[in-house]
């Protein structure tokens, strides 16, 4: 019976291709909801310029902090993460460049490793880039009251 209906369902599947096939529909046919045709590339987004040299107040308590250099081509993979060059413990302090969290060393079990943590290792999810872009949709956020120890 199961071999039954799984035949069924093939030859359904190849009549309607070959359906969709002879029915000779081209791509300059289709019409587009977009503003832009079907066939036509979008333009490339805007890239915004990052703000450098400035340290980054951090809007809410837990909030990690904000990258003040462009970061787009640092090669961060499993064998390679160029942040660590300038601000793990050892090389921080000769870099003149904020140390990594002692946080980053803990692992799940809260248990002091000697190398930044694997959860904790590709910073850019959580630290990115503050850039010159205008908020998408208006609001009206208004920062934590911060404490000056959070750097």
């Amino acid at each position: 019976m199961k071999t039954k209906i799984m035949a069924i369902a093939l030859a359904l599947a190849l009549a309607l291709g070959i359906g969709g096939i002879a029915t000779g529909v081209e791509a300059s046919d289709v019409k587009s909801l977009r503003p832009t045709e079907a066939n036509q590339a979008d333009a490339a987004p805007s890239i915004y310029k990052v703000v450098e040299g400035v340290r980054h107040e951090r809007a809410y308590r837990q909030q990690p902090p904000l990258v003040p250099h462009p970061t787009d081509k640092y090669e961060i993979d499993v064998k390679v993460n160029q942040c660590l060059r300038c601000h793990e413990w050892p090389y921080a302090d000769q870099e003149k460049a904020p140390k990594i969290s002692d946080l980053h060393y803990i692992d799940r079990s809260g248990v002091r490793q000697d190398t930044v943590n694997g959860n904790r290792y590709f910073c850019k999810q959580c630290h990115v880039p503050q850039n010159d872009a205008k908020p998408l949709v208006e609001n009206k956020f208004q920062p934590a009251t911060l404490n000056t120890n959070l750097r």
